[in-house]
């Protein structure tokens, strides 16, 4: 995997990609923040060697390089899922390049679905702790002394200084911002009503099938990381209605408005 990294990124500066201060990865339907980037450079993934090829339609699959508030961001426009048949090395590998190229940051976000009650669709949750479900560990395998300990201790996984930063953002700027605990799942399927008792039972508020890997290599590589689920459905195994990916597009790209809002405050406060 080594030699892979040290090839992807010599090809990524090649493209003049240097020194990238903050790393961000968008997740379903939350693209639009490029609008508000001065874009430097845009890079198929299926141009950068050993990248992932993103295959869900709505991704689109992008390496963006630019300025965000005087700041140099790389950012993953689409991420990759297990669902697609990834292994949890190949999901996260984007993360080991972008820490290697120099980011010192991480901004995670998805669209997840609200088993808490008390959040609505259209709302934002600051992940501050996750139940990990899907099979596996991103750190199984061979163990390279350069990405850290494969022993990744996990009791405090997303950044407290950024968790604050962005608590301290959301209420300058007057936006509801929850904060509870993310579930990861495998997916590609939504869950049944035992399912979502389950889940919530076991202690998490907002389900989704993303986040967990990339938080867990950002601590092995010592990387400060904090995200934000964009609830785009409510799920309510008492009052559960179908749901449709055209909705959660929908209900994503109308809630993205206060993400970029938010993020944007947060970035210029680094």
């Amino acid at each position: 995997m080594t030699d892979k990294i040290k090839e992807s990124i010599a090809f990524l500066k090649e493209q003049g990609i240097s020194d990238p201060e903050i790393g961000i990865i968008l997740g379903t339907g939350l693209g639009h923040m490029m609008d508000h980037f001065d874009i430097i450079d845009t890079i198929g993934y299926e141009d950068i060697p050993h990248f992932p090829v993103s295959t869900v339609e709505f991704h689109p699959g992008k390496l963006i390089y630019g300025k965000l508030n005087g700041k140099t961001i790389l950012a993953m426009q689409g991420r990759f899922h297990y669902y697609e048949g990834y292994e949890l090395d190949e999901i996260t590998y984007p993360i080991r390049v972008m820490r290697m190229l120099g980011i010192q940051y991480l901004f995670i976000s998805n669209a997840g679905g609200a088993m808490n009650l008390s959040m609505k669709k259209g709302d934002l949750m600051l992940i501050e702790d996750h139940i990990n479900m899907i099979p596996g560990s991103p750190l199984r395998g061979k163990e390279h002394e350069e990405f850290g300990s494969r022993f990744v201790d996990l009791s405090n996984p997303y950044s407290e200084s950024l968790n604050k930063k962005i608590r301290e953002s959301a209420k300058k700027l007057g936006i509801q911002l929850h904060k509870g605990v993310y579930v990861a799942v495998s997916g590609p399927h939504l869950e049944t009503r035992a399912e979502y008792r389950y889940l919530k039972n076991a202690g998490a508020d907002v389900v989704g099938m993303s986040t967990a890997p990339e938080v867990i290599v950002a601590n092995q590589m010592k990387l400060p990381v904090a995200a934000i689920s964009v609830l785009t459905d409510e799920c309510d195994p008492d009052h559960l209605e179908k749901v449709d990916i055209k909705d959660i597009l929908e209900v994503a790209g109308i809630a993205e408005k206060k993400l970029v809002k938010l993020l944007k405050d947060v970035i210029i406060s680094l």
